[in-house]
């Protein structure tokens, strides 16, 4: 039924220009193409995230595919650069974009959590405690932190942030994990969840007005996908 479906909005959409659309490489990249695939865009079949090809067009040529590190991705349509963005609802939200996030893709769920190593599990935090946390995601930590009225001193890092309480460089981590065998393999334990992600659709505000017809029909097909 969802492929007929597809099949009828495909063959009644009007011809429109290339609507831009940012895909975040790394863990993502090949099930947001296959998304667009199953909802009647025709990408590219063996297309990866490796390709020295940064600009891909379908063959339609109602997309063009900007392939982009997954933090760049808010960026480019913040600035109209590109329509649209599929990428993680972790890097929106750390980048601060003023974006809009019509749809949640439900796929590539990951959890933003505290974390500590399992001897210090059963300590509760105590305000005027000075804390050193490590991080990929300083503006979400110290949201978490400010909102409890704990003081803490931010160490970003850019990768293994489960080294720094092994190796005396933070108290606590705050990292984004999927199942937690990491976190277990590194002798470290969730703590607290920040928050919840999953890949999302972003758009840029000018497109979404000036390309209406366009981004909605990204809009409705990515929703009836899900």
């Amino acid at each position: 039924m969802m492929v007929d479906t597809m099949a009828r909005m495909t063959q009644a959409a009007p011809a429109t220009a290339v609507l831009t659309v940012a895909v975040a490489k790394g863990k993502i990249f090949s099930q947001a193409l296959e998304r667009l695939r199953s909802v009647g865009y025709p990408v590219p079949v063996g297309l990866t995230d490796h390709s020295r090809r940064l600009m891909v067009d379908t063959p339609d040529g109602s997309l063009r595919l900007l392939l982009v590190k997954n933090s760049d991705v808010p960026t480019y349509v913040e600035y109209g650069a590109a329509d649209a963005g599929i990428v993680g609802r972790d890097v929106v939200a750390e980048s601060g974009r003023d974006v809009l996030e019509p749809v949640r893709l439900g796929f590539s769920r990951c959890s933003l959590v505290v974390a500590v190593p399992v001897s210090q599990a059963a300590k509760p935090l105590h305000r005027g405690t000075a804390l050193r946390v490590a991080t990929k995601y300083p503006r979400q930590t110290r949201a978490y932190f400010e909102a409890r009225g704990l003081s803490v001193d931010i160490i970003p890092l850019s990768g293994s942030v489960e080294l720094a309480p092994l190796a005396g460089l933070a108290d606590y981590i705050v990292d984004m994990v999927e199942t937690g065998t990491t976190l277990r393999e590194n002798g470290l334990v969730p703590v607290d969840t920040v928050a919840e992600s999953e890949a999302v659709l972003i758009v840029n505000r000018a497109s979404h007005k000036l390309r209406a017809a366009a981004v909605m029909e990204l809009v409705k097909r990515l929703e009836l996908g899900r």
